[in-house]
């Protein structure tokens, strides 16, 4: 780590001297003497301490020296270093650099040996710049008067920003393009910063006065300027070449876009050309190429305004943009009146061409590199934008600010705070009043008016993805949608009068493109808390009003207890009412008569206290009748659904919930069907123990029997706890956390799917659900059979019994019990019932075998099914391997099963 005394002052100065001159410490010890007696000494140029002067003086040398492409590399690198902060003292390092290269005792322009240099005295009254004896009347005398004048001068957006020029200070350039605050007055403001412009051009010797060295010491107070020849401008010498006071008239005249003498627009070549007849050198050719491209980037902004400033159908957003197109080509009229002011000042004095004072095609080249860069950018965007309007002319905009340039990026901003500035007015109108005034198409909000109120919540309103700026995020266009449609939703639907204002207090709007800017630039911030406030308050106020006025969670829980078979009670009560109703063909139902028994169902169990209002949306509804269909095909309940609640239930759903409540009520009737099955065999089974030829037929249907109950049992646990029941939970959490009335039809939406898809009521189940009807089918069938066996049984039962009480009897009267004929008919009929018997067995057995092949498929169905729950749902149903054993794929793994299925697909 260096000591203090490595750190002094004193040795760094030495160190200095013997890094520039390239001698040891102790042959610099005269130069380190002079180099103290410099610093120690009172004097100061006659200069202000200004950083722009200096480095418009180091510009201007550079092009004195021919030097363009470092005077433009030295401004870029300048900016840079303005903006980063690095050097507390940019001012004084400039100007000892530009001490150094304008020494006059140097040998070339270039600082070479600098020995010499350290050698020679130094002037006690060295000056960086000459100085004037008089003052035009015009210019601000002090430092406070000429700041002060240049305040009022300066533009808006920048194109003609000029710095603050001292007496003594070097010819101004255009700065870069930066905000600054508005114009006092234009035209005033124009003839003060011209006038300066022109005054503020240094008046110099000749450049080998500069470079020759001094004789004697100059003196000590200011010098007089030696008296210059006028010489008027001229278009053109002796030999017939243009002269530069010539191209730079034509240049400013091609900068507005106008043809000049000299440079002309070439229609063909697209571009402002001077004729190949014109006598001119290659350098002032190429020069004046490079500056007429500022007149064809002129006229293609220019172009673009003009053509669509009185195009209404261009919208509020594209008539923005062309407002900041003009107001930005406003400011570079305001740097070409400067220009020209220049020029008219330089005609009255007779400035010569051959003075560095002079206006010069190569000091326009380094002036015009700012705006010109502008205007480049000005026309890629008009260009980017061609044929956008809207939200989408907004996104093209914004896509142009995402440079590292700071100037690019601070110009596209302030055109993005003009163009935005409609879209925020049409965006707080419609959040905070409901209000779509979009006569053009530009918002990103879209209305359909031959939408009806019934679906104004899912039709009326949608999203123009095209018109999404893109500095508006999509979540935060859902929200925004969301808010207005909910305030409508409220009006037109819901018939709530409540003001917007009372809903969600509003912030202030974007009145003027400074809050438009102020609010882009803190995206994420102020402009998301005012978007989620009232998309917040919004959508609270509205799930209030439907859970108050319009009980939309009583009528999902009554969807529950009713369409989904919840009312156990009440189900088990209206089946037992309507068995005898339904049993009948479907053609003879009539729908007051079920109407009725409904409401004697409701009457006797729990179900008489839900509220009224859901009680009178309870109907039963009868479905299209088919050709041998019986009332329990045809049998369905219905809910009437109207107003703001059909937003939820639409007519999709209901027609869902229709669809789940026939397939839930064929389960449910199997399971009261095979409730009879087992009634009946318990209640026949000692009655017929007389019958002993029976008891093989009677074990074959308690043993079918047992196997439908248990694939009934599990089918319906299956259904009610790991479909209905878990579904049913999910959707209430959903319900309860939903921010806004979309989540809730969202969440009603996947809750109403899943169970189709898990109820084997979609498309890609279907060959599920016709096995699982088929199983259905056969046992209706396995029903009827055992009701005829128990029929045919009961009757040869009572027969026998009677033959025997008959017989009993005459015994007791002291007859023969039975003659020999009677008794033949008697084992006759037994003989023919056992006969029967056989063919009942078959029956049976066929019914078995069709019943455990359906089931054995169904299976297999299952095993091969993407639903995890359902091929769980298989190892349930043959618990005891039973088709496992008969059917070899049954045999494989779950974890093979899900490989196969996955390499399948």
């Amino acid at each position: 780590m260096a000591s203090l005394d490595q750190k002094s002052p004193n040795v760094l100065l030495q160190s200095l001297c013997c890094r520039i001159t390239g001698k040891s410490e102790a042959e610099v010890a005269h130069q380190f003497q002079y180099a103290v007696r410099v610093i120690g000494s009172n004097y100061a140029p006659t200069i202000e301490r200004d950083e722009f002067l200096v480095s418009e003086k180091i510009k201007k040398e550079l092009l004195r020296q021919r030097r363009e492409a470092d005077a433009a590399l030295f401004s870029e690198l300048h900016r840079k270093l303005q903006t980063q902060g690095v050097l507390k003292h940019r001012w004084s390092v400039l100007y000892l650099l530009l001490s150094l290269s304008e020494d006059p005792r140097k040998p070339s322009s270039r600082v070479g040996n600098y020995g010499a240099l350290f050698a020679q005295a130094l002037p006690r009254d060295a000056h960086s710049t000459p100085f004037y004896c008089t003052r035009p009347q015009s210019l601000a005398l002090g430092y406070g008067e000429r700041s002060a004048g240049l305040s009022g001068s300066v533009g808006t957006s920048g194109i003609s920003s000029l710095g603050v020029y001292t007496l003594n200070g070097p010819t101004p350039t255009a700065q870069s393009l930066q905000a600054g605050p508005p114009p006092l007055s234009a035209a005033a403001g124009t003839q003060s910063l011209g006038s300066r412009l022109a005054w503020a051009l240094p008046i110099s010797s000749s450049p080998s006065a500069i470079m020759a060295p001094p004789t004697t010491r100059p003196p000590l107070g200011p010098q007089v300027p030696n008296t210059r020849a006028v010489r008027p401008r001229r278009d053109g010498d002796a030999t017939g070449e243009v002269s530069e006071a010539a191209l730079v008239r034509d240049i400013l005249y091609v900068f507005q876009g106008i043809d000049g003498k000299f440079v002309k627009m070439n229609a063909q070549d697209n571009g402002y050309k001077i004729d190949n007849k014109v006598v001119l050198c290659k350098s002032l050719r190429d020069i004046s190429s490079r500056l007429a491209e500022l007149g064809w980037l002129h006229n293609k902004v220019r172009k673009y305004t003009d053509a669509r400033t009185l195009d209404r159908a261009f919208g509020l957003v594209g008539q923005s943009f062309c407002a900041s197109l003009h107001q930005e080509l406003k400011e570079y009229y305001r740097l070409l009146s400067v220009l020209h002011s220049q020029l008219q000042v330089e005609d009255e004095q007779g400035v010569s061409m051959c003075t560095e004072n002079s206006l010069t095609l190569r000091r326009l080249l380094v002036w015009m590199y700012d705006p010109k860069v502008r205007l480049k950018t000005l026309a890629a965007l008009v260009d980017f934008c061609q044929g956008r309007k809207g939200g989408e002319l907004a996104s093209a905009v914004h896509s142009y600010g995402k440079t590292g340039d700071p100037q690019m990026r601070a110009l596209v901003q302030h055109i993005l705070s003009l163009v935005s500035n409609p879209i925020l007015n049409f965006l707080y109108r419609w959040i905070y009043d409901g209000e779509l005034e979009d006569t053009y198409h530009e918002f990103f909000v879209a209305s359909d008016p031959n939408v009806k109120t019934d679906r104004l919540w899912h039709d009326k309103y949608s999203l123009r993805k095209s018109m999404i700026p893109s500095f508006i995020t999509m979540d935060q266009a859902r929200k925004v949608l969301l808010i207005g449609k909910s305030i409508n939703f409220l009006h037109q639907v819901c018939h709530d009068r409540t003001p917007p204002g009372k809903i969600t207090p509003a912030s202030k709007p974007a009145d003027t493109p400074k809050d438009a800017a102020e609010l882009l630039s803190d995206l994420e911030g102020a402009f998301q808390e005012k978007i989620d406030a009232a998309y917040f308050d919004t959508s609270k106020y509205l799930l209030d009003v439907l859970n108050r006025n319009y009980l939309l969670l009583e009528h999902l829980k009554a969807m529950r207890r009713y369409l989904l078979l919840g009312q156990g009670d009440f189900i088990r009560h209206l089946m037992d009412l309507l068995k005898p109703e339904l049993a009948r063909p479907a053609t003879t139902l009539y729908q007051h008569n079920l109407t009725g028994i409904l409401e004697t169902a409701v009457r006797a169990t729990n179900a008489q206290f839900d509220n009224a209002e859901i009680l009178k949306r309870l109907d039963v509804r009868l479905l299209e009748v088919s050709p041998g269909d019986t009332g329990w095909d045809v049998f369905s309940l219905d809910y009437h659904v109207d107003g703001p609640i059909a937003t939820v239930f639409t007519r999709e759903c209901m027609g869902h919930y229709l669809r789940v409540f026939n397939f839930l009520w064929r389960a449910k009737r199997m399971e009261y069907t095979l409730t009879d099955i087992w009634k009946g065999q318990m209640c026949n089974a000692k009655l017929l123990k007389t019958m002993p030829e029976l008891s093989g037929v009677l074990h074959q249907c308690h043993i079918l029997a047992s196997e439908m109950v248990h694939f009934i049992h599990q089918m319906q646990y299956y259904i009610t706890f790991e479909v209905l029941e878990c579904l049913w939970d999910e959707l209430w959490s959903k319900v309860q956390q939903a921010q806004d009335l979309d989540h809730i039809i969202a969440a009603h939406d996947v809750f109403l799917d899943t169970i189709i898809s898990r109820c084997l009521l979609d498309n890609n189940s279907r060959s599920l659900l016709n096995q699982l009807r088929a199983i259905f089918d056969q046992i209706i069938e396995f029903q009827n059979a055992q009701d005829s066996l128990y029929r045919s049984a009961l009757e040869e039962l009572t027969l026998r019994l009677q033959f025997e009480e008959k017989k009993q009897q005459r015994e007791e009267e002291g007859e023969w019990g039975v003659t020999a004929e009677q008794e033949s008919e008697e084992k006759r009929r037994i003989q023919e019932f056992q006969d029967t018997i056989p063919k009942m067995r078959s029956q049976l057995r066929i019914l078995t075998h069709f019943y455990q092949s359906i089931v054995q498929q169904f299976l297999v169905l299952l095993m091969t099914s993407p639903d995890e729950s359902l091929r769980f749902l298989s190892f349930r149903l043959d618990f005891n391997e039973h088709y496992k054993a008969r059917e070899p794929r049954l045999r494989a793994s779950l974890g093979a099963t899900r490989g196969r299925r996955l390499s399948n697909i």
